[in-house]
């Protein structure tokens, strides 16, 4: 970790190569992003996949999330939605936060799993508590057209105004639309919970994880 985290990659990639020899299933997932990634190695999402498989069967939550995500987009191995859904959900259950954003995107979808917005927003809430960034965005449009969940002003202002501070997508624009139709109590009662989620959600939205785009 330390070569890597200096750019050190192809000497990074020659002790997770000797450590996954071993069996390590975390030293094979991090070989499988440098093949991801084409860092210290030539690109190979085959490769790459095959490696993540290894660790996710091992029981490697960021390798479950990415074999998830790769089958779903059909990146490296022919694609499968149903299967790419068991590893997100396998992930997302044990608290990866970008599983339950993947996860969420399918269920909108009706990708792999049957369409279900509830369900949908169930995930996208888990993920956004946690601190993930597009979560906290998605969640924040849908209570503000009633998708999944019932209307509601204040969570719609809460959830786009966490989003918002980040820069996500258009986070700001869909909070001005939302802003202009709340009420001074839902104005105060919005800054107040604002408050609350800001100092509970850390920032968990910058480690790699392969992503679908919502629908």
């Amino acid at each position: 970790m330390s070569a890597y985290n200096r750019g050190a990659f192809e000497d990074a990639f020659e002790r997770f190569s000797t450590l996954a020899e071993t069996g390590d299933p975390d030293a094979k997932t991090w070989l499988g992003a440098l093949f991801a990634h084409g860092e210290g190695v030539k690109a190979s999402l085959p490769r790459a996949f095959a490696l993540y498989l290894e660790g996710a069967e091992a029981g490697n939550v960021l390798a479950q999330t990415n074999v998830g995500a790769m089958l779903v987009m059909g990146q490296g191995v022919e694609q499968n939605a149903a299967a790419g859904a068991e590893w997100l959900t396998r992930a997302a259950e044990q608290g990866d936060l970008f599983a339950q954003y993947n996860l969420a995107t399918l269920y909108s979808k009706g990708q792999g799993v049957p369409h279900d917005e509830a369900i949908a927003a169930g995930w996208y809430r888990k993920a956004a508590e946690g601190g993930h960034y597009p979560s906290q965005a998605r969640l924040g449009f849908l209570y503000a057209n009633g998708v999944g969940v019932e209307k509601d002003r204040v969570e719609a202002y809460v959830w786009l105004s966490l989003a918002a501070q980040h820069g996500v997508g258009n986070a700001l624009n869909a909070l001005e639309g939302v802003v202009s139709q709340m009420s001074s109590d839902e104005k105060r009662r919005g800054a107040a919970m604002f408050d609350r989620w800001r100092s509970r959600t850390a920032d968990s939205s910058q480690h790699a994880r392969l992503m679908p785009t919502p629908g």
